[in-house]
């Protein structure tokens, strides 16, 4: 608990069975009262390691319900176990767990309600592995979001983020897509329902083991973001209605 706010980490579960155990052992424990696993039927023995390490609840897909399917599962589950600050951190080690006591205290402290680990923020990204295109395609999709949905971020593309409790029983998440683009559908619908977000600097590690897209789904991503940013923006104006913004 943090001044009466309980915390949960949810690990968002594909293949991980190599870098689970090391994500979950800096998991600051003293802090996180629990974490939720969501296997999202991997092919290797993701369930295995996390029963091993004792995980407190596992959700297993049976079927692949993608990288925003798997996230529904796992913030309804933190909503019903009535978490007031919840962290994503991916089991794949590409963010450090570290961070979370920083990310705890600013939403805790009421000072922001969502915090994101962004990669941007100083120089690290490229040091850190990031490939050249997905640098270049992050600061350019980054550039074009800010001017469509009127704010101000370092990137919108990091998967390591924190939200108080408030903020997942306001926004629609579970009307957004099952794939990567949901992503950048939840900050669309946090900024366009007021909520101020704040950022930290995060580490930047690309290797082996980490989870990442191919060129095909990175194209197909950036493609879904224009289209969000551009629904954002016409949702603004009054021209159309999404129902991510139920």
């Amino acid at each position: 608990m943090y001044k009466n706010k309980k915390v949960i980490v949810v690990l968002p579960a594909y293949n991980a069975a190599l870098t689970l155990e090391q994500t979950y052992k800096e998991i600051p424990m003293d802090l996180v009262d629990e974490v939720i696993l969501c296997d999202d039927a991997s092919k290797d023995d993701t369930i295995k390691v996390a029963k091993e390490l004792g995980i407190d609840h596992i959700i297993a897909h049976e079927t692949n319900k993608g990288y925003g399917g798997n996230q529904k599962s796992l913030y309804n589950k933190a909503l019903e176990l009535n978490g007031d600050i919840v962290i994503m951190l991916h089991p794949d080690y590409q963010y450090t767990p570290k961070l979370i006591p920083s990310m705890v205290n600013i939403i805790g402290d009421d000072l922001f309600p969502v915090v994101l680990g962004s990669r941007i923020l100083g120089k690290g990204a490229l040091k850190g592995g990031m490939p050249l295109y997905k640098f270049i395609a992050n600061r350019f999709l980054t550039l074009t979001q800010n001017l469509l949905v009127n704010y101000k971020l370092s990137e919108y593309h990091t998967g390591y983020r924190a939200f108080s409790g408030e903020v997942l029983k306001t926004i629609a998440f579970n009307n957004n897509d099952d794939d990567f683009v949901f992503d950048n559908e939840m900050l669309s619908q946090i900024i366009y329902k007021g909520f101020d977000i704040a950022e930290v600097t995060c580490p930047t590690k690309y290797f082996k083991e980490a989870s990442s897209i191919n060129l095909a789904r990175s194209t197909k991503y950036g493609l879904g973001v224009l289209r969000v940013s551009l629904i954002h923006r016409f949702s603004k104006w009054g021209l159309m209605k999404s129902k991510i913004y139920a």
